[in-house]
């Protein structure tokens, strides 16, 4: 496909986009799924003569390289660890929160291209967003140079950070590490309401809180009921010191 559209004959871009291609000692036979990787989709829907499509079709891809690269490394590097602890170990590693990080690592924020009123709301730095850039910029590696390519990358960029996920207890997540903490502490399980959904069908904001009895300990954001409520996790996990028992109704 010969791509016309005005982002992807922009000198600048174009030249912003080598240097990170440079940078991460990739060289590009074309540039377009790269540059492509950074689209969002609100920029597009804002502003099609700029971009023809957004990422969305080349994180597609991500799951099945990662799938792949993941499992067989994990398989490899710890051949006395049952398939549970395996499957702990992968979801650490491909969990939207690490993938932001790693986005943050490399700069990816600085190239994101988004819509107007997405900027203007901070988007740039979303960990959904960020996360979304790495697995389609994997694709767009995929595509441009087949498996080994992305293989390498995933590893160096990805994999590389599981010994410090480990040595740092990060391989659960906040819903599980809350509930064990007030199950053993207070007894009781915590409980999740979705306060408020916002946006677009394709943008959609949601926010939860979370309960112990009666008493609302933590609250969220995110793009899905699931990911509101983990950031509703978090908060009050981040905050379980604060509890005692003469402030939680049951």
């Amino acid at each position: 496909m010969v791509i016309t559209k005005q982002l992807f004959q922009n000198d600048l871009y174009i030249t912003k986009i080598k240097k990170l291609l440079e940078f991460l000692s990739i060289h590009a036979h074309s540039y377009n799924n790269y540059l492509l990787a950074f689209v969002h989709r609100s920029l597009v829907n804002e502003k099609p003569d700029l971009s023809p499509e957004h990422n969305e079709r080349l994180e597609f891809l991500w799951d099945a390289v990662l799938e792949l690269v993941i499992t067989t490394k994990l398989f490899q590097d710890y051949p006395d660890k049952p398939e549970g602890q395996l499957t702990d170990y992968r979801s650490s590693i491909v969990k939207g929160k690490h993938l932001a990080d790693v986005a943050r690592t490399l700069s990816f924020q600085d190239y994101l291209i988004l819509g107007k009123w997405e900027e203007l709301w901070g988007w740039r730095n979303n960990d959904y967003l960020l996360a979304n850039c790495v697995e389609a910029f994997i694709g767009a590696i995929y595509l441009d140079w087949w498996y080994e390519a992305a293989k390498n990358f995933i590893l160096k960029y990805i994999y590389s950070n599981l010994e410090n996920i480990i040595d740092n207890d990060l391989l659960k997540d906040y819903k599980s590490l809350l509930q064990e903490y007030t199950q053993r502490v207070f007894f009781i399980t915590p409980e999740y309401k979705v306060l408020e959904e916002s946006g677009l069908d394709h943008e959609k904001n949601y926010l939860s809180w979370v309960f112990l009895g009666e008493t609302m300990i933590g609250s969220g954001n995110g793009s899905s009921k699931k990911k509101s409520q983990e950031d509703a996790a978090k908060d009050a996990f981040l905050k379980k010191e604060h509890f005692s028992l003469k402030n939680i109704k049951k």
